[in-house]
């Protein structure tokens, strides 16, 4: 399989990662209005399962180190499986929240509060379980990405003053998901070797290990998304059958957005091997810039604020890089 030789690619892995990640939910907006979220997140769900069995059938199985893709599937032991689908399943139900919060507060707002607590938590406990790199610069940038995630949810509280419910909604959810989100990639971590061109015998290598877990965000949605469709976070219950209405264009927007996201999860797992697991996921959790300046300069979220409030974007912005910079030299330190 396909294994990344040096440090450096491995930063560069997980800019792609931040710029997949960030950018995902752009293809939900890029729906029709009518197209509630729920039957977006099923084709979403149908594109992350895809891309992860073309990178396994295809970089899974070139190079001499390693197993080959279908190898290491049938070698894995039951443990490591399990744990790559509970990473899956919790990686879906903070996701579906994500989607949720993005429907009602926006980019701007869901990404830095619930992505941006998911990134600390996240490098928190994978350094706790897998340490590499300095701790002082670690958390010093994860300290930074908290207070742009506080930064964020003041700017919010001054755009939505006169929609008070949807304000608390939206945040409600946006740290509902961070919460969740923190956790996922350890579980993923947790089924994987991590040494890829020596891979331990019931442990799964990166490709294997990704499929799996998408395998997990794709069944657990049976579960998550039917709940949801029946009882909304807003508006009237989806049926089942809305979702055959839509047509061809609507359901591969939706594929899109999972392609987007899966190649940035691949690229990082990929990436992990060479910056550990705490660097890879906390550098591509930048992605959280990404979908604020997205939401920003794009998507004019933050258009109607009250006078003041680009100026605590910008120092918001400011804290996320620097935070990200800590993040990148705390390995070879």
């Amino acid at each position: 399989m396909f294994i990344l030789q040096s440090y450096f690619w491995a930063v560069v892995f997980c800019a792609i990662t931040m710029l997949c990640w960030g950018s995902w939910a752009n293809t939900q907006k890029l729906a029709p209005k009518d197209w509630r979220f729920e039957l977006f997140y099923w084709d979403y769900a149908v594109g992350v399962l895809l891309i992860s069995l073309l990178f396994g059938l295809t970089l899974g199985n070139t190079g001499s180190q390693g197993r080959s893709f279908f190898a290491d599937v049938a070698q894995a032991s039951s443990k490591s499986l399990i744990f790559a689908l509970i990473g899956g399943t919790i990686f879906n139900a903070a996701n579906i929240l994500l989607v949720a919060a993005i429907d009602i507060a926006g980019m701007a707002v869901a990404f830095p509060v619930g992505i941006g607590l998911a990134l600390v938590l996240g490098v928190m406990v994978n350094y706790l379980a897998n340490p590499m790199g300095s701790p002082i610069l670690l958390f010093g940038g994860v300290a930074l990405v908290v207070l742009a995630i506080i930064l964020d949810a003041i700017a919010y509280r001054r755009l939505s003053k006169r929609t008070e419910g949807l304000s608390i909604k939206g945040l409600a959810l946006s740290v509902a998901c961070g919460i969740l989100m923190g956790f996922f990639y350890r579980f993923v971590a947790a089924s994987m070797s991590l040494n890829f061109a020596n891979l331990e015998t019931g442990k799964l290598g990166p490709y294997a290990a990704v499929s799996v877990f998408s395998l997990g965000v794709l069944l657990s949605n049976f579960v998550f998304n039917t709940i949801i469709m029946r009882k909304p976070f807003r508006g009237e219950p989806v049926s089942a059958s809305a979702y055959f209405r839509g047509d061809l264009r609507t359901h591969l927007i939706g594929v899109l957005g999972g392609i987007v996201w899966g190649v940035g999860m691949a690229l990082n797992i990929i990436a992990s091997g060479k910056a550990g697991f705490a660097i890879s996921y906390g550098l591509g959790q930048g992605a959280t810039m990404v979908a604020a300046l997205w939401g920003v300069f794009v998507w004019k979220e933050f258009k109607e604020a009250s006078l003041g409030t680009d100026k605590i974007i910008a120092f918001m912005f400011l804290c996320f890089l620097a935070g990200l910079v800590l993040i990148i030299i705390a390995r070879n330190v």
